[in-house]
């Protein structure tokens, strides 16, 4: 048989060689394997009949001859003498047939052999397809097999990762000192975790590492904007996988179920197959009533494949034996330790990253899983659980797009003249922010996650801050460099937990500027920090929905300058503590719903400048009370409802700049231009017909403003003022302008737009500093002026 050849039909190559190994291969199938698996199983037996020895018994004598006359044939007649050469040697006779035979072979399989050996190679069939289906039903299941597929492909990028060897490699850079630390804070956690553990140092799996990780340091530096962007998107994708999986335990519960269902269907095949392999035997006697068939009722059966099959038990209970052990020791496993929690200790303390969150549940399960094939999985899987490890990725894609030449194209000139540079929206702050040493004001906008590190103390003409819905950590070091140079802090917050601490230290400071809800319930009284330790404090604003000054001002009350309350149209109340800011100077009370001026406002001796914008103030006859605010020099009483303008004002002999727009006065009184120190006026957006000639009296005024007013006509005593500069009376109902509007010669705003003129006196010629950018007028009235007046405004 082995030296048969296959010819190749229709002329082929018996001597390729590809041919002979496919026809060999061939041959061996269907001549050896196949046979062979066919003899296994094709088992029968083989049946003759069996001689009944007589019975002793005289009562049954009858029935004895008749069973021996049925079984026992004729001995065959003795050898002639007179002839021996002829003498032939005969067995039995049992007159069968062949077929009588198989008849009596199929029935004694049937009812004499033991279901166990008959059925053995079956069992074996099911038994290993039930432990299969047990060992591999949760890679198919949807809801399990989908979790292992996409952690086994997470898992490989991150331990692939380029960013992994990085946070790693750092590690590796730590001086001689840390590493002895860490080796000993190691040791004594070891120590005593030998002792009783708690649920998850019994988790921890990662100990069987005890090398360092080293990489070369010139490799773990090199992370280009690809792999940078490869590492933020992992992290996304561990971070979303970690939420999911960690809500359930489908693949703890299951792969629990099908081990004690393996344990079970191992102690149930032991204890039978125990039980049943001795009914295996080579020789079976059979019984069966079909004399009247076969003329025989005892027969001796011989078990073709009794051998085969005792031997192949007793080797199949010691394979399944093992097989049982193992999963009894990983039920052991399973119940032993809390596989549902998973502790990262061992990896922060080895690799210094802190922040590497336990994790529970199937993620956990799986992560102890993993550390059963190679501990190191783990390890650099655990990389893309620590939010620090996230922060360095982001702040060096930061870096890498903000180059100090980019940031260098930001900066701008702020309303404090000073070199400003605004961030928003971005995923943190840039380490190269620090290399612009020219910076003195830093703006940050929607801004999460802001570490401000020590090397801000590079930029020594720092002087400036703001932080605008930021979440902010410092460095003790830059805390300690901020407190000594910065100057000016503005902070726009949503609640006022986010506060930074820090704030209230910073005893150099000069200007603070709060924006943001200080109390969830503005009937409540406003809690902040005490500002005591801010000695320098010359302004403090705060724009919120307070309802009354906080206590915390009254700490630096006594060196207080400026004081600014913008309230969202909450009405502020109990303002006592105005009084004690003896040396304010500026005070701005806006949108706080003031009825009348504040009688603590009176007691402010050093105030310069008041300013009660949007407010609801009707009447202002408490404004008498100002002559003893002798410093006074700016009124703002605009956005009010304000109808008339009391007489009173006359006394306020010291006021300089006074603006009553946005409001509803209809006459204006000759006693105001009684304060002729006015050089800024502002009467815009009222219902004002007629402008008094004792308006000329105010020879100092620089600005002039009836915008929006419903003036016919302006009195040739206004260019008498003839330091005026800028005069707006658009949007009225004038007709005609004077030509002596000629004698300002330092006009250089004009507003005439939104009048009835027709045209526009030449004398306007002689306001050498007015030019066309500064005349706000239609282009239809501005060609009616010479055409040389034209020319001379359009000149630079």
């Amino acid at each position: 048989m082995v030296g048969c050849v296959y010819r190749l039909p229709l002329g082929g190559h018996a001597d390729d060689w590809r041919v002979r190994v496919y026809f060999t291969g061939d041959f061996i199938l269907r001549r050896i394997l196949i046979p062979a698996f066919m003899r296994v199983m094709q088992d029968k037996i083989i049946c003759l009949p069996k001689r009944v020895q007589p019975s002793q018994n005289h009562s049954s004598v009858s029935n004895v001859s008749q069973a021996v006359a049925s079984t026992t044939p004729l001995p065959p007649p003795k050898p002639s003498a007179t002839n021996p050469a002829t003498v032939e040697m005969k067995g039995l006779k049992t007159d069968l047939d062949l077929q009588q035979y198989s008849f009596i072979n199929q029935i004694c399989y049937e009812r004499a052999l033991h279901w166990y050996a008959k059925y053995f190679p079956y069992l074996v069939l099911i038994h290993t397809l039930v432990f299969m289906l047990c060992s591999n039903f949760w890679f198919k299941f949807p809801g399990s097999s989908s979790k292992i597929e996409h952690f086994i492909s997470i898992l490989g990028k991150c331990f692939d990762s380029p960013w992994t060897t990085r946070a790693l490699s750092e590690v590796s850079g730590e001086d001689s000192e840390e590493k002895d630390n860490r080796k000993n804070n190691m040791s004594r956690s070891n120590t005593i975790q030998s002792g009783p553990e708690g649920s998850l140092v019994n988790s921890q799996s990662l100990k069987s590492i005890p090398e360092k990780f080293v990489v070369d340091k010139s490799t773990a530096g090199a992370l280009d904007k690809k792999e940078g962007e490869q590492a933020k998107a992992l992290f996304e994708k561990v971070k979303k996988f970690r939420l999911h999986v960690e809500e359930g335990d489908i693949l703890y519960a299951m792969y629990v179920r099908q081990t004690v269902l393996k344990v079970i269907k191992f102690l149930i095949i032991i204890a039978y197959n125990s039980a049943l392999v001795s009914k295996v035997q080579f020789t079976v006697d059979c019984n069966v009533d079909i004399q009247d068939m076969t003329g025989y009722k005892n027969f001796s059966c011989n078990h073709t494949m009794a051998h085969l099959f005792s031997k192949l038990s007793f080797c199949y209970l010691c394979f399944v034996s093992i097989y049982g052990l193992t999963c009894l020791y990983t039920l052991y496993w399973l119940f032993y330790r809390s596989l549902r929690e998973y502790s990262f200790e061992y990896v922060r303390q080895e690799t210094g990253i802190d922040d590497i969150p336990d994790v529970k549940n199937d993620f956990a399960f799986m992560l102890h899983m993993i550390d059963q094939y190679d501990p190191l999985y783990s390890k650099r899987f655990a990389v893309f659980l620590s939010e620090v490890s996230e922060n360095k990725l982001k702040q060096l894609n930061l870096n890498n797009e903000w180059t100090p030449d980019k940031l260098r194209q930001k900066l701008q000139t702020n309303a404090h003249n000073r070199l400003e540079l605004p961030l928003i929206m971005l995923s943190g702050l840039p380490d190269t922010v620090f290399e612009i040493t020219e910076l003195q004001s830093l703006k940050l906008e929607i801004i999460k996650n802001v570490m401000i590190p020590a090397t801000i103390a590079q930029l020594d003409n720092l002087q400036e801050l703001s932080l605008h819905q930021c979440s902010v950590k410092i460095h003790s070091a830059a805390l300690s460099f901020l407190k000594e140079n910065l100057k000016v802090l503005s902070v726009k917050f949503d609640d006022m937990r986010e506060l930074p601490l820090w704030m209230y230290g910073l005893r150099n400071l000069e200007e603070l500027y709060l924006v943001g809800s200080l109390s969830h319930d503005i009937s409540k009284n406003v809690t902040l920090e005490s500002l005591r330790d801010l000695k320098s404090l010359k302004i403090l604003s705060i724009k919120s929905n307070v309802s009354k000054i906080p206590q915390a001002v009254v700490d630096v009350s006594s060196h207080l300058q400026k004081m600014c309350v913008h309230n969202d149209g909450t009405k502020l109340v109990m303002l006592n503590n105005l009084k004690k800011m003896v040396n304010l100077t500026e005070l701005e009370l806006v949108h706080c719903d003031l009825e009348r001026i504040p009688h603590a406002v009176f007691s402010l001796l050093s105030l310069q400048e008041l300013d009660l914008k949007e407010n609801n103030l009707k009447s202002i006859e408490e404004i008498v009370s100002f002559q003893h605010l002798r410093k006074l020099t700016v009124l703002k009483l605009w956005h009010n409802s304000i109808t008339y303008i009391p007489e009173h004002i006359k006394k306020l002999t010291s006021l300089e700049r006074l603006s009553f727009s946005h409001n509803k006065i209809e006459v204006l009184p000759s006693h105001l231009f009684l304060c002729n120190k006015i050089r800024y006026l502002d009467l815009s957006y009222n219902d004002i017909r007629f402008i008094p000639p004792e308006i000329g009296v105010l020879q100092s005024l620089q600005y002039f403003s009836i915008t929006c007013n419903k003036v016919e006509s302006l009195p040739d005593e206004l260019y008498f003022c003839k330091k005026l500069k800028t005069l707006k009376i658009g949007k009225n109902s004038l007709s005609v302008l004077s030509p002596k509007i000629g004698n300002l010669l330092f006009l250089s705003y004009l507003d005439v737009k939104g009048n009835h003129f027709e045209l526009l006196p030449p004398e306007l010629g002689d306001c050498r500093a007015l030019k066309r950018a500064g005349l706000v007028v239609e282009d239809a009235l501005f060609e009616t002026l010479p055409s040389d007046v034209r020319e001379q405004m359009k000149t630079e």
